[in-house]
């Protein structure tokens, strides 16, 4: 699987709108998780495969390779760390995830109860 690059056909869009390529490549197994630990600060290999719990070696060197030629984040010293784009990322999804958690999950939650 190639990575989503703006400009190409991906999931959704045949003409690749870059929202639509972003949403391709964070909605890979494990890519959102990534870059939301990643958040916490640099990590390295053994980490990022303990917090994802059931990722394995081989998709997780995978989405690691795409996050890195996608610009989100890169290797140091410290392990994997965001890039200045991947910290912007995170801070423009993260009101979505508390949206999320507070207001969209609360719907099943009273249609369940």
């Amino acid at each position: 699987m190639k990575i989503p690059t703006p400009g190409k056909p991906v999931r959704g869009s045949k003409t690749g709108q870059p929202i639509m390529a972003l949403l391709d490549l964070l909605g890979r197994n494990w890519a959102m998780g990534i870059v939301w630990h990643l958040y916490q600060g640099p990590s390295t290999f053994r980490r990022l495969q303990e917090y994802c719990e059931s990722i394995s070696p081989t998709t997780l060197n995978k989405r690691l390779k795409e996050l890195r030629e996608s610009y989100l984040i890169e290797r140091t010293v410290d392990g994997y760390t965001l890039t200045q784009h991947g910290k912007e990322l995170y801070e423009l999804i993260e009101p979505l995830g508390g949206w999320a958690r507070h207001t969209w999950a609360k719907n099943f939650e009273d249609r369940d109860n």
